[in-house]
Order: C-alpha cells, then sequence, then structure tokens
C-alpha cells in the first residue's frame, strides 16, 4: 500500500505526531541545510525587499517532493517579519474561498498554496488582479442585477509550489517574479540534516549512522526524517542510547530499503519487467497489471524516481529496464 510506504516522499500526515513533524522543520536560513543557491538568492530579494519597505516580489518553487518548499515558504515569512496562510491548490475549490483567503491577509503576508498546478480554472483567473495589481474583482448577484465590485488588497507575497511546472499555465507562471527548482540532496546535506533532527528528538547519533541513513533517503529530507524515526525506533527497543551503523542498517535492511533508497515495489516493476518481458518495451497498463498495482500509481509515484537514476526509461512502445537496473540487481544482460 502507498499510505505504508517509508520512502514515499508525499507528507503522511498520519505516520506520527504532526507536532513532531513541524518541530523538524528549519525556521530560519541559518537552519536550512543544503539547496545554497536557492537560500543564498532569496536572502538577497528578502533584504532588498525590506530595504525597499515593499513585499517581497512572488515566489514559484517546485521540484520533487518533501524537498522543503513548505519550510521554505515559512522561513520567507519568518525573515520579512510578516504572518504566513498556508493552502493548497485543491482546497481552494471556488472563487469565494480565495476571496476570503486574500482578504484576510495584512500589508506584506505570505499566502502559500502547495500544489498551485491543481488549482481550479475560474479560481486562477481571480488570482491575477490580485497578483499583479493587488485588486480583487468580485460578482455581486446575479443575471441582470449582478454588478462587480473592486476590492483593494494589501501587499502580499503569493509563495507557490508545484511538483509539476510544466502544469501551471502560462499566465500565471508569468506572474512571478522569483522562481527556483529545488534539487535532490546530497548524501553530505542529509547527513547534517539527519544529525540535526537526531538532536530535537534528544537522540545522539554517529556520523557513520548518519551517512548510511542518507545514502538510502532518495536525496529527500522528509524521507530522511521518516527513516530517522524508524531507525530510532529499533535503537530504543535495543536499549542503545546511541544511533550507530550497526544498528541503522540492521533497522533499514529490516525495513527492506537498499542501499540507494528502493523499496521491495521498485524492485518488482525492474524485476517484472527484466525477467517477464525481457527487459522491456513493455506498456503501462501490462506493467501495472502484472504487478497489481494502479497505472496511475505506478507512473506518478514508483516510475519518477526510478527514470531519475537511470533505471529506467520512458519509450514510445513503453518501459524498459535499462543495464544499471540489470547490474543493480545482479541480473546478466542477454541478447
Amino acid at each position: 500500500m502507498i499510505e505504508d510506504r517509508v520512502i514515499s516522499p508525499e507528507y503522511v500526515e498520519s505516520e506520527d505526531k504532526i507536532e513532531e513533524e513541524f518541530s523538524l522543520r528549519p525556521t530560519s536560513f541559518s537552519e536550512y541545510i543544503g539547496q545554497d543557491k536557492v537560500k543564498e538568492n532569496l536572502k538577497v530579494y528578502i533584504s532588498a525587499a525590506i530595504k525597499r519597505g515593499e513585499a517581497l516580489d512572488h515566489v514559484l518553487l517546485y521540484g520533487p517532493p518533501g524537498l522543503g518548499k513548505t519550510t521554505l515558504a515559512t522561513i520567507i515569512a519568518n525573515e520579512m517579519g510578516s504572518h504566513i496562510k498556508i493552502t493548497s491548490g485543491p482546497a481552494i475549490d471556488k472563487a469565494g474561498d480565495l476571496a476570503a483567503i486574500l482578504t484576510n491577509l495584512q500589508e506584506n503576508d505570505v499566502l502559500f498554496i502547495d500544489e498551485i498546478h491543481r488549482l481550479n480554472k475560474s479560481v486562477e483567473e481571480i488570482l491575477y488582479p490580485a497578483l499583479e495589481d493587488y485588486n480583487l474583482d468580485i460578482i455581486i448577484g446575479k443575471g441582470p442585477s449582478a454588478r462587480s465590485i473592486r476590492l483593494d488588497l494589501p501587499k502580499f507575497t503569493l509563495v507557490g509550489a508545484t511538483t509539476k511546472v510544466g502544469s501551471l499555465s502560462s499566465p500565471l507562471r508569468d506572474r512571478f517574479g522569483i522562481i527556483h527548482r529545488l534539487d535532490l540532496y546530497s548524501e553530505k546535506d542529509l547527513a547534517s540534516i539527519i544529525t540535526r533532527s537526531a538532536e530535537i528528538l534528544d537522540m545522539k547519533i554517529d556520523q557513520d549512522a548518519a551517512l548510511e541513513i542518507g545514502s538510502r533517503c532518495r536525496g529527500t529530507p522528509r524521507i530522511a526524517n521518516r527513516l530517522l524515526k524508524r531507525v530510532r525506533d529499533f535503537a530504543e527497543v535495543e536499549l542503545l542510547d546511541t544511533i550507530d551503523y550497526k544498528i541503522a542498517k540492521k533497522a533499514l535492511d529490516r525495513l527492506e530499503i537498499d542501499e540507494i533508497g528502493l523499496d521491495n515495489t521498485d524492485r518488482e516493476i525492474l524485476l517484472t519487467m527484466i525477467q517477464k518481458f525481457h527487459g522491456g518495451p513493455v506498456g503501462l497498463d501490462t506493467l501495472a497489471a502484472a504487478i497489481g498495482e494502479d497505472k496511475d500509481t505506478v507512473e506518478d509515484v514508483y516510475e519518477p524516481y526510478l527514470m531519475q537514476i537511470g533505471f529506467l526509461a520512458r519509450t514510445p512502445r513503453g518501459r524498459s529496464a535499462t543495464p544499471l537496473a540489470y547490474e543493480h540487481l545482479g541480473v546478466e544482460m542477454k541478447g
């Protein structure tokens, strides 16, 4: 089940206490590890906006899930000395929902919209004048008696986050003055994040253990923190006061997460292509049926990382396992 997947980069609200999830998040640039270019540029833009006494230009953050887009939005608000309102594209169902949010903002506030590519089209069109001119046009009444009222909005900053920047309409994308892509983290940065999180969780961890967890979390801080908490469980049951390499490796092996972060389903997809379909190409529907998964789940959840690390290729004729996949799984290529 996707919900049980410990290496899912998506936020799983029920996995632990919500308070603990948020306690691990940095609240300032000085605490934020990684994404150095994005961080340094944002510092410049924020400093300049503060000097001018203006709201920061609208910011679009894109990239795979779990890399810190929400955290960066919170830090932007903190550095600007303002408040943040957090919502998501699917949660803003009607134009009235957006109007209610916008009219409750204060001067220089930050509005963070996650999954902004999923905004309703009618809602998106209401957003255009709000972003450009800080005005909101509302239609009151219906039919011949309907009239339009224009409301002035406070100067605010929209921070939009998306995993599918190509799904954003051009008019919306063009209204963001600051656009940054977040990349996967290095093992070194992830080890630093894990060490910091362990300290917040009141658990000691040695460098080798932090690096071992960092190597298996698919370049994603959210997964790193999730794995750390599961490794902590194993350490506490064995009455250890420090997470060392031995217990980290034991816990991760028990979770069946290999040295590059693949789990059972990832390996099953690759082995199915290799053993049943001679490495491919094989159609998405056929592959999904062969492993007993929904095709959208295979395409949206499993394939992106396998493609990212070069283990799976999409071709016009279907999916194929690459030589790197054969090598990792220890299977000899034939033909």
